[in-house]
């Protein structure tokens, strides 16, 4: 990271965080360019949205590399090599879980979402995937995200691992790359927008 990335007190998440976790997630991706159109409807957006990333937070924590900042203001799920955003049975009913939250419409269209950035993961290197990053909207600005993502990368580098990510906002990927992390490609979704695979190595 560089120096200008402020110092953060992470630790590393528990069941008892999941409300703050979703609170915060569901805050930080209202209005995200990738995810605040998947849900078009604007008045159920809250409620449909925070019941999916409860879902991926919730399953995040079979592996101990949710790191959250003190309050949860700041929250990263990371999934480690070899593991999966949902389990199996997880996994399973997914689509009739999406499918109750919101409507077949949009479902299908999370379902797609998903489907094309699940495709584009690089498949050559053993690596940890920040499946999602976020602070809550009342704590922007503050350098709590990078400065989480710093602590992150501390301990990924520790083990000698890559790391890899998908920059829904194209507005982050300048802060991505000071933290060591170049495009890999670009993918786009059905809407149009286009996100972009990032890729850091392993720092030996």
């Amino acid at each position: 990271m560089n120096r200008s990335t402020p110092p953060v007190t992470a630790r590393t998440a528990t069941s008892a965080d999941v409300d703050a976790i979703v609170a915060t997630l569901t805050s930080a991706f209202f209005d995200d360019p990738l995810w605040g159109p998947a849900f078009p409807d604007r008045e159920r957006r809250t409620a449909q949205a925070s019941a999916m990333w409860r879902v991926f937070a919730a399953s995040a924590l079979r592996y101990p590399w949710t790191l959250v900042t003190a309050h949860v203001e700041s929250a990263a799920l990371w999934i480690p090599p070899g593991g999966t955003d949902l389990s199996p049975e997880e996994q399973e009913t997914f689509e009739e879980f999406l499918v109750g939250i919101t409507d077949r419409a949009t479902a299908d269209g999370l379902l797609d979402i998903l489907a094309i950035l699940e495709a584009a993961h690089p498949q050559t290197e053993p690596h940890f995937f920040l499946s999602l990053l976020a602070t809550h909207g009342d704590h922007r600005g503050h350098g709590l995200g990078m400065g989480l993502l710093a602590e992150n990368l501390a301990r990924i580098d520790a083990l000698g691992a890559a790391a890899y990510l998908e920059s829904c906002n194209p507005a982050n990927n300048e802060r991505y790359e000071r933290a060591g992390f170049r495009e890999l490609d670009r993918v786009t979704v059905p809407s149009g927008h286009v996100v972009s695979t990032m890729w850091r190595p392993a720092r030996r």
